[in-house]
């Protein structure tokens, strides 16, 4: 297991306070806010050490405020449902004594439904094999990367990304404003599914919201945007590895009033699709560059 992998997992596994309370620690790296695929991660395993039996499927996300990444995060979770079929929690992550991020989480209990299922195909696109390496591109666009964004990508990291149309990053404009990445883990993880899920969860506020800037050949990586989850909404439709490549597929459909929204599929590479994501948020340029 990479070190890199075993610090995510350290920061997976929150301290139990109390019935329903539990604290998490960000990562020491020097970044001025928290990064929110850690909350959500941190949320979604707060709310999962409340149930037992049923899987996650569902969770819906506010960003309240900036996380301070010096100091703890107390997860307060609220056992609004217990059901047969479906169970719901409420986790509010609290700092300095005022809540920064509220997510509703819904289980549900696997059933068989019959011949009724479909799913959305997979794009057609080359396998994460066919593509450059993540170290490779990272060498193309590190220069043009904010710094604490540059300094992120420099470090060991517990999620490799490849994305397809990379030349994004070097001013190419994609004609359909669709982005696809390719992501997994970057050591085994332990076989609990619930485990695969918080690092789904963690993974999937990755590039998402930079994609409402594909349409118009920009990026959230040029330094004179500046930018902020504002929500985020995750759904879990069948079983996965987060340690095995799963593409990423995203679109925008919508940039407006400084308010981006970004929409992704994520499938398994057989095809299989294994989660839904949408998210709103700030896309918004620094005043110095307006």
């Amino acid at each position: 297991m990479s070190s890199a992998v075993a610090d995510l997992l350290s920061i997976l596994d929150l301290e139990p306070l109390e019935v329903n309370l539990f604290r998490g620690r960000s990562p020491q790296v020097g970044w001025q806010r928290v990064f929110g695929g850690q909350v959500i991660g941190q949320a979604l395993v707060a709310a999962c050490r409340t149930v037992e039996g049923l899987k996650p499927h569902s969770m819906h996300a506010y960003f309240l405020l900036a996380g301070d990444p010096k100091v703890p995060i107390i997860y307060d979770v609220e056992r609004i449902r217990d059901g047969r079929s479906f169970t719901t929690r409420q986790v509010k992550a609290i700092q300095h004594g005022h809540p920064i991020f509220s997510m509703a989480v819904s289980f549900h209990n696997d059933e068989d439904n019959g011949p009724f299922d479909h799913q959305a195909k997979m794009p057609d696109v080359p396998g994460p094999d066919k593509l450059p390496a993540e170290a490779d591109v990272r060498e193309r666009i590190l220069p043009m990367m904010p710094d604490p964004v540059r300094k992120y990508y420099e470090r060991e990291r517990p999620i490799e990304l490849r994305p397809v149309e990379y030349g994004r990053y070097l001013g190419e404009k994609i004609p359909d404003g669709k982005f696809n990445i390719w992501m997994r883990a970057t050591g085994r993880l332990p076989d609990d599914p619930a485990i695969h899920s918080c690092v789904l969860a963690y993974a999937s506020d990755m590039a998402l919201l930079d994609t409402s800037l594909a349409p118009h050949g920009r990026t959230l990586f040029e330094k004179e945007f500046m930018a902020a989850s504002l929500d985020h909404a995750l759904w879990l439709h069948r079983p996965f590895r987060a340690d095995e490549w799963l593409l990423y597929t995203q679109d925008s459909p919508n940039l407006h009033g400084a308010r981006g929204l970004s929409r992704g599929l994520i499938f398994k590479s057989d095809g299989t699709l294994v989660a839904s994501v949408a998210q709103e948020g700030l896309v918004r340029l620094r005043r110095s560059a307006t």
